[in-house]
């Protein structure tokens, strides 16, 4: 699991576990859902490999386990988000329920992943952000947000044989 703020360089040092790979399947969970998340998912399609198998989904993410041994999810925060609204959808105010299916749904499907990957003996890498270091933020629906992504990360951490913080482009192993 690699971790860090907004352009920390945690894809870039994800992807450089599987610098001289071929056989890796980048499972992507970004959606296009404007301008700008276009020219963002363009830019990390232009920094990896054209060997690399891309799987794009936020729901089934065991199904992208296949021959291929190493793995690489970027990210669990933009499978969150997907989740969260795909539950919550234009809810201004949600439950602690309502908060509790959307944890639960991302945990299962990265459990799953895990398993999967596991029943291969591949390799994973998860890529997310720490979004509880800023600011509280002031709506309720990014407060949710940031709870839940931060459970999300304690969870997975428990999951994964290393743990990592990228700051500045700097890694540090945590576990």
């Amino acid at each position: 699991m690699i971790t860090g703020g907004a352009r920390s360089g945690k894809s870039t040092f994800a992807e450089g576990f599987y610098k001289d790979r071929s056989d890796v399947v980048y499972i992507a969970t970004a959606r296009i859902t404007d301008s700008e998340m276009r020219d963002r998912i363009a830019l990390h399609q232009a920094q990896r490999p054209g060997e690399w198998i891309t799987f794009e989904r936020s729901y089934g993410l065991k199904e992208a386990v296949g021959i291929q041994k190493n793995y690489l999810l970027d990210c669990v925060t933009i499978l969150t988000s997907n989740i969260m609204f795909d539950i919550t959808g234009e809810s201004e105010n949600i439950s602690t329920v309502m908060q509790r299916a959307v944890e639960d749904k991302v945990i299962d499907e990265l459990q799953g992943l895990v398993q999967a990957v596991e029943q291969i003996d591949g390799d994973l890498v998860m890529v997310t952000n720490e979004v509880g270091d800023s600011i509280v933020p002031e709506n309720h629906v990014a407060r949710v947000y940031r709870d839940i992504i931060g459970r999300v990360n304690q969870r997975l951490a428990k999951l994964c044989n290393e743990v990592y913080l990228v700051v500045c482009g700097l890694p540090l192993r945590l576990k």
